[in-house]
């Protein structure tokens, strides 16, 4: 998926525009950008990346066929300009020789700091110290996975009322209700909010009340 198959949402005031990949819904949004070019009072039109609710800032300048012109450029830029891999991080080459009968993990090699008796118990488990710790990091790592989808959706959840709904009755309680995980108290609080911010807000908030 490149940067423009983005799921994205674009907002006119409280007004929904459209939503789906970046592409199709930034150029629904230029329309309506291009409509209240000549107004000196326009409402504030936005577009959200749906996985984060941040802001994505585009440049609305020009024609249709500028904007796009400037928008396809953007893709490689966005999907090319990836950050180089630390040292410690890189893979064992293919060619490295290994140990009989030992899989090819794609394990990283980091310094990890622990107290001597850390060090005994770990040395005394079957496999040894590596295999002891993978296996506490994935139990500790599936153990929290609910929590930390819980933790990320309400933060996701929280950014986009902040930016589209803080001037709204009930702010407060409906955050409040939010980070409790009372759905239902969470539903009632934005019942008297615009109907296109309720719809976005119950479905990127799905997995803010998983548990």
């Amino acid at each position: 998926m490149t940067w423009l198959d983005t799921p994205s949402t674009a907002f006119e005031g409280s007004r929904c525009i459209a939503s789906g990949a970046l592409r199709e819904v930034a150029r629904a949004t230029k329309s309506v950008v291009d409509r209240w070019a000549s107004s000196v009072s326009p409402p504030p039109i936005l577009i959200f990346e749906d996985a984060t609710s941040e802001v994505i800032e585009l440049d609305w300048r020009g024609t249709l066929a500028d904007f796009e012109a400037r928008l396809n450029a953007l893709d490689p830029a966005m999907t090319q300009a990836m950050p180089p891999v630390p040292a410690q991080e890189a893979p064992v080459a293919a060619d490295a020789p290994r140990g009989p009968g030992r899989p090819k993990l794609g394990v990283a090699a980091r310094e990890v700091t622990l107290l001597p008796r850390h060090w005994e118990w770990l040395a005394r488990q079957p496999g040894g110290a590596s295999v002891a710790l993978r296996k506490l990091v994935e139990t500790a790592r599936l153990g929290s996975e609910t929590k930390d989808r819980i933790r990320h959706c309400g933060a996701v959840t929280y950014k986009f009322m902040s930016t589209m709904a803080g001037h709204e009755p009930g702010f407060e309680e409906a955050s409040r209700a939010l980070f409790a995980g009372d759905q239902a108290g969470f539903v009632a609080r934005v019942a008297a909010w615009p109907i296109d911010i309720q719809a976005h807000l119950s479905q990127i908030s799905t997995d803010a009340f998983a548990a």
